[in-house]
């Protein structure tokens, strides 16, 4: 006949149960947290794209990251300089964004902009047909934006390798680009708001992961902590035979 009895844990089986369900839980109620700083991002993007255009010198400097601001600026297109951002996904179809260069008006420190996704093909010897840039002083409203993140660079600087415009490059790193045109860029990129006549595919969402999958996240470390405990429970509750 058998029944079951605690048998005493050791100090060290102690310490690494509570060692692991603090771990557990500290990483999920971080997740948490993330998934509450995103929604607060996400929201601050949304209200930014909705809100009226401000001026551009109230806010070119900013840097506040939950700060998405809506504006208008004027200047000209650098027609002969530009960028194209190889390898990106629009509904599964793959294609590149255009990045204009912009003089502000009064301002030595160019803008990038973002004028949207267009589909290429990648056929050899070719690139993506992009609509010409408007001459002369213009107006545009967009998105004041962080630049994206530029990921891990393989190959070093592509920029340096290239003499034709507009050049190819997978990433947007500010530092690269203000060292190949030989000027400083403002501390954001401007994501041109959407224009049916454009040619351009302007669906701008934060490049952020969602606070769905943080909280899923979370759920997992919670688990985590709940089987430390069960698998504690079963290993120290332990069947003895009755004699």
């Amino acid at each position: 006949m058998t029944a079951r009895r605690w048998h005493a844990p050791s100090a060290f089986a102690w310490m690494l149960l509570v060692f692991g369900i603090t771990a557990f839980v500290a990483l999920g109620l971080w997740q948490l947290d993330r998934a509450q700083q995103k929604e607060q991002l996400l929201a601050a993007y949304a209200a930014g794209a909705n809100g009226p255009a401000i001026e551009f010198a109230r806010v070119r400097d900013t840097l506040d990251a939950q700060h998405y601001p809506h504006v208008r600026v004027r200047g000209h297109f650098l027609t002969d300089r530009g960028y194209l951002r190889d390898e990106q996904l629009h509904e599964g179809k793959l294609g590149v964004h255009a990045i204009a260069v912009f003089a502000v008006s009064g301002e030595d420190r160019l803008l990038l902009v973002d004028r949207g996704w267009i589909a290429w093909d990648h056929a050899p010897s070719t690139l993506p047909t992009v609509p010409a840039l408007a001459d002369g002083e213009v107006e545009l409203t967009g998105i004041y934006a962080p630049f994206p993140s530029s990921g891990l660079r393989v190959g070093g600087d592509a920029l340096k390798r290239q003499n034709a415009w507009p050049k190819l490059t997978l990433r947007i790193d500010p530092a690269e680009i203000s060292a190949d045109l030989s000027k400083p860029l403002l501390p954001r990129m401007l994501l041109q708001d959407a224009d049916a006549n454009s040619g351009f595919v302007r669906e701008w969402t934060p490049n952020v992961m969602p606070p769905v999958r943080h909280r899923a996240y979370a759920l997992q470390w919670f688990t985590f902590a709940l089987v430390a405990l069960a698998v504690f429970v079963a290993v120290h509750w332990r069947a003895v035979e009755r004699k």
